[in-house]
């Protein structure tokens, strides 16, 4: 099984922009643990960011 997850505009400031409202946790925190749970045999997850809508459309 393959796993996409887009991350949009502005996520990359995770726990840097506004920590009082989004927390402190990071993306690449996050993503470490996306991939944890994703870490069953035959489960293929990909995380992609970009500040560019049109970026993980195309």
């Amino acid at each position: 099984m393959k796993i996409l997850v887009l991350h949009g505009p502005n996520l990359n400031l995770f726990g840097r922009r506004e920590p009082h409202i989004y927390g402190k946790t990071t993306l690449a925190e996050i993503n470490a643990q996306l991939q944890a749970l994703a870490s069953e045999p035959g489960v293929a997850l990909e995380t992609i960011q970009s500040n560019h809508e049109g970026d993980l459309i195309d």
